[in-house]
């Protein structure tokens, strides 16, 4: 789990939450506001997981809008916070982070949390479905089958941002 920031056309910040299973590396949620709290944050992480499906760990930096009442609502979640100047501790979501800013949002403007949201779930459905990864032996993080015949049709992603080839 990590934070990042993300300005609008307004010059106003927004904050993203990124919440991602380290498994296969696939992202659970999103979630956009403008004022981030730490009742937020635990609502968004019951929101990702459920109350059935609660993660073992949960990794995460120190920032400070974390606070006490997102360490006393995590549903018995262990908290492992990384060390202080430690992103490396977090390399995955940092990673994943980087990957979200390069691929897509350097590339649009966003103008509100509504636009922001909508953004992020696209490229949500993007990165699990889609998007190949060599540390999954490019495969993306929801299997998918293999298609071996059929004319190749291209479908725009993201807006024209990225393609996907597919058999028809």
């Amino acid at each position: 789990m990590d934070m990042f920031v993300v300005p609008t056309i307004s010059f106003r910040l927004l904050y993203g939450l990124l919440i991602m299973g380290h498994g296969r590396r696939h992202i659970l949620w999103f979630g956009v506001t403008a004022h981030p709290t730490a009742e937020w944050i635990a609502n968004q992480v019951t929101e990702a997981c459920g109350w059935e499906q609660a993660p073992r760990y949960l990794i995460r930096d120190r920032d400070g809008a974390y606070g006490e009442v997102f360490i006393r609502r995590s549903i018995g979640i262990r908290d492992r916070p990384t060390s202080p100047r430690s992103p490396w501790q977090n390399g995955y979501a940092e990673r994943l982070i980087g990957s979200i800013r390069r691929e897509c949002l350097d590339h649009v403007v966003v103008f509100g949390e509504r636009h922001l949201r909508h953004i992020l779930l696209s490229y949500m459905s993007y990165h699990n479905e889609i998007r190949t990864h060599l540390s999954l032996e490019k495969d993306a993080p929801i299997s998918r089958a293999f298609e071996l015949a059929g004319h190749i049709l291209c479908r725009p992603i993201l807006g024209g941002l990225h393609h996907q080839y597919v058999r028809i």
